[in-house]
């Protein structure tokens, strides 16, 4: 086992690897930008050094200043977190270069699966359909409307380089695709260092589903069943549950041995998720995988009993799964929200600002086990930052039946107590009360629905939260 790592990311999940690491004795340095220098989660970590200004293209995208800060503080890995470099075969290979482990996949398999774009040719090579799309990267404008005019409209661009909804811009006819390609080009190389996209055809009335995947050096890939995750806002997810209502006994032992067998072709070690498209006739179709850590993935640690993060930091010191295909049994039902910054009265515009409260019982925070977990490195006192993302953490419910984990987490709900900002709890009460997604049986669609009734009443929920 690594005897330190680097963490090369903020906030909760810079804190969630730091509690896995002292759970396996691995000590951290965490990496922080001059805007994140009085984040809490740094008084948590054995080390703490600066790496830039506030500006992610300045801190926690500069290779150079991580990869130094990594050498000064003699740290044998690196993990990524999410988001940022996590998905970055250069990084990966320059961390090798420097005899660094990369808390991930190889650089190989990261140009593979990594890479949007790629993965999609990748995976139709070993025969997974995908949704429909270019062939490749669009690299202009004109070569979107291009490929948009075989695809058929509605089209989805994507960024090849990333996920969390950044750099994806829906166009519903040829006029909206110059602007939307700017947009969405400028939003990936902000938020990931890289401007590439690719198109696809929009599915109307889809479900999005994701399977969890973990492979080690020696062979072994597992897939550690599935999540729903299509309530969502802007291609930005909301809530996420495991498992998914919409997914067959049958179909997930069929479709988890072939996302599995595919990996294990291309040498995949560690943590990973797949992403589908279930259309309205059902049928799954492929469309991205996301080689790191998920912000969901509490969901799937909580149903199965499966610590992600420490079998991420096993498997990258070399050691092998321990976990076999039929061990892995999915007990009870798990429902996340995330908590943004958010003012759902202005259109749901980030509300950067001093929180004032937050109240929440301690034991939640992190818990591996039990009816309700926290995970967020926020406290009274933080002042959450304008430069990056406004998510405050995740809250989490399990329980033996869905229902049940659904009123567990509407009471959380309520007895979480966030003063100082505007948050997004309201919106979390009102999708768990809706009557479709209690049924367990909604598309994206349907939650966008819903999403728009909320907005009709968005002023006056949002000064009651406040």
């Amino acid at each position: 086992m690594f005897k330190r790592i680097l963490i090369a990311n903020r906030g909760e999940i810079a804190l969630r690897v730091i509690k896995a690491c002292r759970a396996l004795g691995v000590e951290t340095v965490a990496a922080y930008s001059e805007a994140d220098a009085a984040s809490p989660h740094l008084a948590e970590a054995d080390q703490a050094i600066c790496v830039g200004p506030g500006p992610s293209a300045r801190s926690y995208l500069n290779q150079d200043a991580l990869l130094q800060a990594a050498e000064q503080t003699g740290c044998q890995a690196v993990h990524p977190g999410y988001g940022f470099l996590s998905e970055n075969a250069l990084f990966a290979a320059r961390c090798a270069q420097q005899q660094l482990t990369f808390i991930g996949p190889s650089p190989t398999a990261l140009r593979l699966m990594g890479d949007k774009a790629q993965a999609r040719a990748t995976m139709a090579s070993y025969g997974v359909t995908g949704v429909p799309g270019s062939v490749g990267l669009v690299h202009s404008a004109e070569e979107a409307l291009a490929a948009a005019e075989g695809v058929g409209y509605p089209v989805l661009l994507k960024a090849t380089a990333g996920g969390g909804g950044k750099g994806m811009r829906v166009c519903r006819a040829p006029e909206d695709l110059p602007r939307a390609f700017e947009q969405a080009r400028v939003e990936a190389l902000k938020a990931f260092g890289d401007g590439g996209l690719y198109l696809e055809r929009f599915v109307e009335g889809g479900r999005h589903i994701e399977f969890q995947v973990l492979g080690d050096r020696y062979g072994r890939v597992i897939h550690l069943g599935e999540r729903e995750c299509s309530t969502q806002r802007s291609n930005q997810k909301v809530i996420e549950e495991a498992p998914s209502r919409g997914v067959s006994a049958a179909q997930r032992e069929a479709l988890g041995a072939r996302i599995c067998e595919v990996l294990r072709q291309i040498g995949y070690v560690g943590a990973g998720t797949v992403e589908l498209l279930r259309g309205p006739d059902g049928a799954l179709y492929f469309m991205e995988m996301n080689t790191r850590l998920q912000v969901e993935h509490p969901v799937t640690e909580l149903v199965t009993g499966v610590d992600l993060v420490s079998w991420q930091l096993r498997v990258a010191a070399g050691q092998p799964l321990t976990l076999r295909q039929e061990d892995v049994a999915l007990t009870g039902h798990a429902i996340e929200c995330r908590l943004n910054a958010e003012d759902a009265a202005q259109g749901f515009r980030p509300a950067p600002g001093l929180i004032t409260a937050f109240d929440a019982p301690e034991e939640w925070r992190y818990r591996l086990a039990g009816p309700v977990r926290l995970d967020t490195h926020v406290r009274a006192g933080y002042r959450v930052p304008t430069l990056y993302d406004s998510m405050l953490g995740k809250l989490i419910a399990h329980a033996p039946t869905r229902d049940e984990a659904i009123e567990a987490l509407r009471a959380a709900l309520a007895q979480l107590r966030v003063e100082g900002v505007p948050t997004t709890i309201a919106l979390h009460r009102f999708l768990l009360n809706s009557a479709a997604f209690r049924s367990g049986q909604y598309s994206t669609a349907d939650m966008s629905e819903v999403m728009r009734d909320f907005a009709a009443t968005a002023a006056p929920q949002a000064q009651e939260e406040r």
